[in-house]
């Protein structure tokens, strides 16, 4: 995934292939609320904004590691995603087969919902930057932060469905918890990052 051109990544998205889907897609979109995020960090420095150096720097360090580990998840879900196809594969001739064909399904499908609601916690965390860069950010690229949150937004919602598809073959109710926990701060995620947007637009319409 890190190393595909952008039109070979959409060659790949666009084939009839199980990987990468959307929980690719979802990580990507994180990646690139982080990068953006990062870029406004980087525009928001010098004399000008002397009195905010340090939350700048550490805005921009993170956003730097949001952005490789959302590169990360994306690699992850795809090969997490070919280990369900290979679990469905097994055989199932006898009752042993059948049950373990059952137990790596099961196993396969937890380790498929692990990496969108990592990406989700990489989304919230993208958002959370962008709620403290707004008020001092270069607001000549204020829009920039808009549109960190809004694919951070896409981000988490495409991750939750990604996540949800697969609790009902978890057999664990431990990880089926923890997972749908994961998924339940989305709608509060979204707001967040709407409200983000709106300040942006209502400040570049004065």
């Amino acid at each position: 995934m890190r190393d595909h051109t952008i039109s070979g990544y959409l060659e790949r998205l666009a084939a009839r292939e199980p990987a990468p889907g959307g929980g690719a897609a979802a990580a990507l979109h994180a990646a690139q609320a982080a990068a953006l995020l990062g870029m406004v960090a980087r525009y928001t420095t010098g004399e000008k904004y002397a009195a905010h150096a340090d939350e700048v720097a550490a805005i921009t360090a993170e956003s730097d590691q949001l952005r490789t580990r959302a590169l990360e998840l994306a690699a992850e879900d795809a090969a997490a995603f070919t280990a369900v196809t290979d679990a469905y594969r097994l055989p199932r001739g006898t009752d042993e087969e059948k049950a373990a064909r059952s137990r790596a399904i099961a196993a396969a499908l937890e380790g498929a919902a692990r990496p969108p609601a990592d990406v989700i916690a990489v989304a919230a965390r993208v958002i959370a930057l962008a709620e403290r860069l707004l008020p001092f950010g270069n607001p000549n690229v204020v829009t920039d932060v808009a549109a960190a949150t809004e694919a951070a937004r896409a981000a988490a919602t495409t991750a939750r469905v990604n996540v949800e598809i697969n609790l009902g073959g978890i057999t664990s109710d431990p990880v089926r918890a923890e997972l749908a926990a994961a998924t339940a701060e989305v709608d509060a995620l979204a707001a967040r990052a709407e409200a983000v947007t709106e300040a942006v637009r209502k400040e570049i319409s004065r």
